[in-house]
């Protein structure tokens, strides 16, 4: 299923076969939340921009249409017209992040609706029947994000309840791929390493998970609060004891120089809502560096937001319009500017590929970790 073409140092080169296509890794997951990239993307804007996989959010397409709509409509992909590979996250970090409103329990989680307050329940087999009836790709494990930082004492038991979560994953997954009633009978699951800050709490529940015999693994519960040495330290410690023939994913981490440094220490999998989201601001990530497209010296710049981009944006449109766009309060400055965000992430992608490939990639780390986050 995953089979690393070349390695350059940590960095690996590799494909994934799924399903619904074959992913090339490192791979930068497009986040579509409610099966839809904020910013009026569509699935063949994806597609002229270079995404690979869409990820989407289990617990909100739970509260709206509702996964059983979902289902009765052919599942995610025909739902929304999309025929490569979707990744669904399980809804632990939305959980993690309605902290005030949830009480955490050995079965699961109880929480209140964030759109009318209603209560509801998720614990592990219910966020697998929720993703089958979704019919992803890629299930992600239902865990518990603990904030950064958290007692030790609760970070353990909050990590050892994760992995007993895990089992009961696999075992209702197992389960639903064997109903007629079920969708995508080949859909995947990934376990989820968590441990806060704790390197022994971290490699505890990384050899434990290992031991189950997943299709891929992720390092959750970082970019929540902890420091980029931090991070960086938790992947040292904690990669050596994942599988090697298995893609590794950190969730929620983006940045285009974490990125390239997460890649240096061997992770294959990317997602994070930056791209999109920062996009619908005007800030823009370009080869040299960040630009705010609101600033005033772009007013009547007729350059396009990179001229070395080969994105649709950059191909029809200057900063001055853009800023126009965006001044007038236009919808259209925000498709725009996603789109460039999008394209230029993936394609950052692609570069990556390439250094490792052709054995570069200290050189390619070198010259861009830092020029790709100075601010022109």
């Amino acid at each position: 299923m995953f089979k690393i073409l070349h390695t350059n140092g940590k960095a690996r080169r590799g494909e994934f076969r799924t399903v619904h296509g074959v992913v090339q890794t490192p791979v930068f997951q497009n986040v579509g939340t409610l099966a839809a990239i904020k910013g009026a993307v569509s699935t063949n804007d994806l597609k002229e921009v270079g995404c690979q996989i869409e990820l989407s959010n289990t617990y909100h397409l739970h509260l709206r249409p509702g996964d059983e709509i979902v289902h009765k409509m052919g599942g995610l992909h025909r739902f929304m017209n999309w025929d490569r590979p979707i990744l669904t996250d399980s809804g632990g970090f939305q959980v993690f992040s309605l902290a005030g409103l949830r009480k955490i329990t050995e079965e699961g989680v109880s929480f209140s609706s964030h759109i009318d307050g209603h209560r509801i329940f998720m614990g592990p087999e219910e966020s697998m029947q929720i993703q089958s009836n979704l019919a992803s790709t890629i299930a992600m494990a239902f865990d518990e994000c603990v904030e950064n930082p958290s007692p030790y004492e609760y970070v353990k038991n909050s990590a050892e309840r994760t992995y007993r979560w895990l089992v009961r994953c696999k075992e209702e997954m197992t389960r639903l791929n064997k109903l007629d009633r079920t969708i995508n009978k080949k859909q995947l699951l990934f376990g989820i390493n968590q441990g806060g800050v704790f390197d022994d709490v971290r490699i505890d529940n990384m050899k434990k998970i290992a031991k189950l015999d997943l299709p891929g693994y992720a390092i959750g519960g970082l970019a929540v609060g902890e420091t980029h040495e931090e991070m960086y330290h938790i992947l040292d410690i904690v990669l050596p004891y994942a599988p090697e023939d298995r893609p590794r994913y950190l969730m929620g981490v983006g940045t285009p120089s974490n990125i390239i440094e997460s890649v240096a220490r061997g992770i294959d999998f990317f997602d994070c809502v930056m791209a999109s989201r920062n996009a619908r601001h005007g800030f823009i990530f370009t080869r040299n560096g960040t630009m705010n497209m609101m600033n005033q010296k772009y007013e009547t710049d007729s350059l396009p937001i990179d001229p070395e981009c080969g994105c649709p944006t950059c191909r029809s449109y200057s900063r001055a319009y853009i800023r126009h766009l965006f001044k007038a309060k236009e919808m259209l400055a925000m498709r725009l500017c996603v789109l460039h965000n999008l394209y230029f992430f993936n394609h950052l992608m692609e570069d990556i590929r390439a250094a490792i490939e052709e054995d570069r990639f200290e050189r390619f780390r070198a010259d861009n970790v830092i020029k790709l986050a100075k601010r022109i």
